[in-house]
Formats: structure tokens, sequence, C-alpha cells
């Protein structure tokens, strides 16, 4: 594990970017193409802003991203498909884009095509309740399946509101389709960016705790690449 402190988010975005970038670079020289799984939230906005400057032949990449809420129209401004068109997707010419629909029955197919090869890197968001995708505490360590239907806790619901995606808590669609904790393991090398004050607990949580699906981003701690980005907030509980 490697943990960077930046100055700010925008500066957390610019180092990830360069990471990711340099990363995505060596797998296309190497094989040819590369993959990868990309987070949503107001978290990841300076990081994907610096990401689709970087230099990097994007036709060959192939991005998957991890979760969408269950039954929300991808006109609501909270739906994360219309997040990663707008602000990465139509910015770059990707190889394919493979998006959660919040319906199950598209999920055999996405499974098939995220399975057909490794993951090269993801870039993996914490949330405030130390939540990866939408595994919320206590989350599923054991299901091999690639996607899973779960509930959303209330500690969740909050932090939609609170960035912006809800009016209320009540809007909150209760259920979510979230990329499964040993799925994101299977990828190659992890990145995690996570700037704010309102993380900081999260990442003390994080750090300072044994493996535990009750802080499901501790499990990241076992992966054997993983870099986790933090700004002088989000890193201000710990030494």
């Amino acid at each position: 594990m490697e943990i960077f402190v930046c100055k700010d988010s925008k500066e957390l975005g610019q180092k990830a970017a360069q990471h990711v970038g340099k990363v995505l670079r060596e797998c296309i020289q190497e094989k040819g193409e590369a993959r990868i799984v990309l987070s949503t939230g107001a978290s990841q906005l300076d990081t994907l802003e610096a990401l689709i400057q970087e230099n990097v032949d994007w036709s060959k990449v192939e991005m998957f991203h991890l979760d969408e809420y269950v039954d929300l129209p991808e006109t609501h401004i909270a739906s994360f498909r219309k997040y990663l068109k707008e602000r990465f997707i139509s910015k770059v010419n990707l190889k394919g884009a493979y998006l959660v629909d919040g319906d199950l029955s598209h999920i055999p197919a996405l499974t098939e095509k995220l399975r057909e090869k490794v993951v090269d890197v993801g870039l993996i968001g914490i949330g405030e309740n130390a939540h990866i995708a939408f595994n919320d505490p206590p989350a599923d360590f054991d299901t091999q399946d690639a996607y899973l239907l779960v509930n959303l806790n209330d500690t969740c619901k909050q932090q939609q509101v609170r960035e912006g995606w809800f009016k209320s808590v009540e809007e909150v669609p209760k259920q979510a389709i979230s990329m499964s904790v040993s799925q994101i393991m299977k990828c190659k090398r992890i990145v995690s960016c996570v700037p704010y004050a309102v993380k900081a607990k999260a990442i003390y949580d994080t750090l300072n705790n044994h493996t535990t699906n009750t802080i499901p981003a501790t499990i990241l701690k076992e992966h054997e690449d993983f870099t986790l980005f933090l700004d002088q907030d989000s890193a201000s509980m710990i030494q």
C-alpha cells in the first residue's frame, strides 16, 4: 500500500490522474489495450477532469463502472450513467464503455463482458461510511457474483443528499446495483482518490482497523497493489 497526501482535491486529482495515466500507457504498450473501472460522486470530479487530459490512447481502453441506483432514470442528476457520459465518456474516444443500468436483467451480459479479461486499474472511491462502491457496512465479502443488489444505509443516503444529488433522504433510492467486493479486489491495481474533511473519519477507520466488513474499505489494504490518494483534509486524523 502506498499513501500520497496532497495539498487539496485539485492537486490530488492531478497526481492520481498522472499515476493512472502512466499505468494505462504501460498496459497499452505491453499488450495493446487496457481496462479501467471508474468511480463516481463528488470526490471523483477533479480526478476525472485531470484524467481526460492525460496522454492516453483511449481508443484502446475499455471502461466499466461500479454501481447505479435501482429504477433511477438516466435523466436524473444523480444517475451515474449520466455522470460518466457527461464527464468522461463524451470527452474521450473509448474502445468501449460498459455501464451499470438500474435493472438486474442486464447483469449477466455485463458480468460476461467484465470477466473476459483482467481489469488493469480500478478507481475505487471510499464513502463517508467507508463503503466501496455501494457495499455499505456490513458489506458482503463472500459473494463471488460480479454485481449484486444492495440496500443503502442511512449514512450513505445522507451523503448523497449532502453532495447535492437529492433534495432529501426520502428521495434517495433504497437500493442499488453494485460491483461486489470480491470483484473489485480482482482489479490488478486499485487506486482510491479520497479528498475532503467529511472522509477523514472513514480514512482513519480504514487505516487503523483490521479487515472487517463493518468498515468495508479495510479490505483494500489486503490488495497487492493499492494506492491511496488523500488531501490534507481527508488525512487530518491520521499520523
